[in-house]
């Protein structure tokens, strides 16, 4: 049995929806809490009044001040580990990105050293954001996949990721077939899923990559193991939409694809979203189908702008990513920044309360994880970050003015990075301390 450890601090955390339900019956904020973790299992959460004092010698405590906030780790939904070499790529929009420098780049993952490589760069440089999960995209390689789940179990991370299949349209490195993306699939599937807090995801890239006949036995594969994840694209850019339904005539629809073949429902999670229909949205609520908001990625790519308040009045689940590489940071508070403008270009207001709810249990409720992450209480997983929030001087002297404790997330959320992570802990062990 491992040592307690309780740490304390500011605490934020969220006991449901918060669009559907309300920042006041949601958001539950201690000034002065304590967070006693073990064997990778919150034990106790409680007022430091209550609990502090009350702590045996056998118990590590760190008192982190008033100035940091202990909360859940951020959650991404939607990311890209291979693509982590080719952030700040300029100057394409999303097909010819894709070609330019996405399938240039993820050709060099044939080589086991460079996978693996890669995947410590994005795990280490994750940790320092504070983000503890991440759904991931792998390469078509299996030695990519194998690569970023021997990193993030070497730190015991809950991660969720899968080999990417193509089998058209797509340079000749970067093909599989229908049956070797599902046999490949299978036994990545056995290796990894459910051992130690990895989770597997059968990952088509989008529909137009992909024949009628792999994403057949990509339904098919994901009857034979339901406890898997599905993570694809959806409706990112107006010509990806004329492509996909040129490709796929039958469907009435780009959502009507990935419904064919038996690829909706819960846990399956589709990136952007931008340009669903009313009756898309209403079909992805309806199966309980996850979208990934993408609001860097969106405006560096000039893909759109997905209307975040619509979606959750729609009762969509939706988890928030960073989509690196077209995504612009790996740090969750810079997404939350960019959906913050988003949000006010669709005419909407997005409050710090609803977008760290949207980076926690929000992401977490969207990849069927809100059992186990997203949220500070007795039983969850261990997961914790610690934000300082006088990570800079510019920050430290515009939080003296802040006059609530809302105005100070917002104040986070707006003006921070990486920097504001004091410690990110994972199943209890702190991985990453600034």
């Amino acid at each position: 049995m491992d040592k307690k450890i309780a740490i304390r601090g500011q605490m934020l955390s969220f006991s449901g929806d918060a669009f559907a339900l309300g920042l006041a019956d949601t958001m539950h904020h201690e000034n002065d809490a304590v967070v006693v973790m073990q064997d990778g299992i919150i034990q106790e959460v409680g007022s430091a009044d209550a609990l502090w004092y009350s702590l045996g010698d056998d118990v590590k405590k760190i008192n982190y001040g008033q100035d940091h906030l202990i909360m859940p780790g951020f959650i991404d939904s939607h990311v890209h580990y291979p693509q982590t070499q080719i952030m700040a790529a300029y100057g394409e929009q999303l097909i010819d990105w894709l070609n330019t420098y996405t399938f240039v780049a993820e050709q060099q993952f044939s080589d086991p050293s460079h996978a693996r490589e890669v995947a410590e760069v994005f795990i280490n440089e994750s940790l320092r954001a504070g983000t503890t999960t991440s759904a991931v995209f792998a390469t078509v390689h299996p030695d990519s996949v194998d690569a970023i789940f021997d990193a993030a179990s070497e730190r015991n991370m809950r991660m969720i990721a899968g080999k990417v299949w193509m089998d058209r349209h797509a340079p000749e490195g970067l093909l599989d077939t229908a049956q070797s993306a599902y046999d490949d699939s299978q036994a990545l599937i056995k290796k990894w899923h459910g051992k130690g807090r990895n989770l597997y995801a059968i990952t088509p890239r989008f529909a137009p990559t992909s024949s009628v006949e792999q994403l057949e036995l990509a339904g098919a594969l994901w009857q034979e193991h339901p406890s898997c994840y599905v993570q694809s694209h959806i409706s990112e850019s107006q010509k990806e939409i004329e492509w996909a339904l040129s490709l796929f005539p039958d469907c009435k629809d780009y959502l009507a694809i990935y419904e064919r073949f038996g690829l909706l429902g819960p846990r399956a999670i589709y990136g952007h979203g931008i340009w669903l229909s009313d009756d898309e949205r209403a079909r992805c609520a309806e199966t309980g189908t996850g979208i990934a908001h993408c609001p860097t990625s969106n405006g560096f790519l000039g893909s759109g702008l997905f209307d975040l308040v619509q979606a959750k009045s729609q009762g969509l689940a939706v988890g928030l990513a960073t989509d690196v590489g077209a995504g612009t940071s790996l740090s969750m508070l810079q997404t939350m920044n960019q959906a913050y403008q988003v949000a006010q270009l669709n005419g909407h207001a997005l409050s710090a309360g609803h977008a760290f709810y949207l980076a926690t249990r929000g992401t977490a409720e969207a990849l069927q994880l809100a059992d186990k992450v997203g949220s500070i209480e007795a039983g969850k997983e261990a997961d914790v970050l610690v934000m300082d929030m006088k990570s800079t001087d510019l920050i430290d002297f515009r939080m003296g003015f802040a006059e609530s404790f809302e105005e100070q997330l917002f104040i986070q959320m707006i003006m921070g990075d990486d920097r504001a992570t004091a410690a990110t802990y994972v199943a209890g062990v702190c991985v990453y301390q600034k």
